[in-house]
């Protein structure tokens, strides 16, 4: 079974030592927002004029995808409305990382350490344990970075959330941020996907640029 999208960006966050995810709160958009925009490839979501709804609640047979559609669906039912794509990443983000990093695990990539911070709190780290995945990559990124999205528009997805996010310096460390930022704003805004899904990848940039920017005005008030 081929790994999401959420689960590449959690790849990209989690310190392979340590187990640490790197720029945490901006990385846990990032993941619910790859969890949307794998369910918009697999024409079970759209997200368009900054709203989401569920156009085919047919399971996609890959769990994680398929507990966040079920939920997804109750939840607009719910609201009696398509909702907006903000509202769902300020409610899903916590739990869409926990329960990404769980699907990391059970596929073996990433191992459970438990630990006691100052020898009262418990917390868990998640270092790596098969790096081969990781390793594909981020190769397979920087490939795309050079030369283009020759490859699919699910990779060219998944640098257009790096890029909506600002998440530049997990994927790509040794590269300046400016230098990487402007050819992912190149590369992203090229005819590279259906219509419908470039809408509604920029539906989710926008969202995600507007809640970091919130957090950020929240933290250093």
């Amino acid at each position: 079974m081929a790994v999401t999208l959420a689960e590449e960006i959690m790849l990209l966050s989690l310190d392979d030592v340590s187990g640490v995810a790197k720029e945490r709160q901006t990385a846990a958009w990032a993941v619910a927002g790859g969890i949307l925009l794998d369910l918009v490839l697999a024409g079970r979501v759209s997200v368009d004029d900054g709203r989401l709804r569920v156009t085919d609640a047919t399971p996609t047979e890959v769990p994680l995808l398929d507990e966040r559609l079920r939920q997804v669906d109750a939840w607009c039912a719910k609201k009696g409305r398509a909702p907006k794509v903000t509202e769902w990443l300020t409610k899903d983000h916590t739990k869409a990382v926990k329960a990404t990093v769980e699907s990391l695990r059970e596929r073996g990539l990433v191992r459970e350490e438990r630990q006691r911070v100052m020898g009262l709190f418990p917390v868990s780290r998640y270092p790596e344990a098969d790096g081969s995945v990781e390793r594909e990559l981020r190769a397979r990124l920087r490939t795309v970075l050079a030369t283009g999205p020759a490859h699919s528009a699910r990779t060219t997805g998944l640098l257009a959330l790096i890029h909506g996010a600002r998440l530049h310096r997990l994927a790509f460390p040794d590269i300046p941020r400016k230098e990487v930022a402007a050819r992912l704003e190149e590369l992203t805004a090229g005819q590279w996907a259906a219509e419908g899904v470039r809408r509604a990848i920029r539906d989710m940039q926008a969202a995600m640029l507007a809640i970091t920017a919130a957090t950020m005005v929240t933290v250093t008030s």
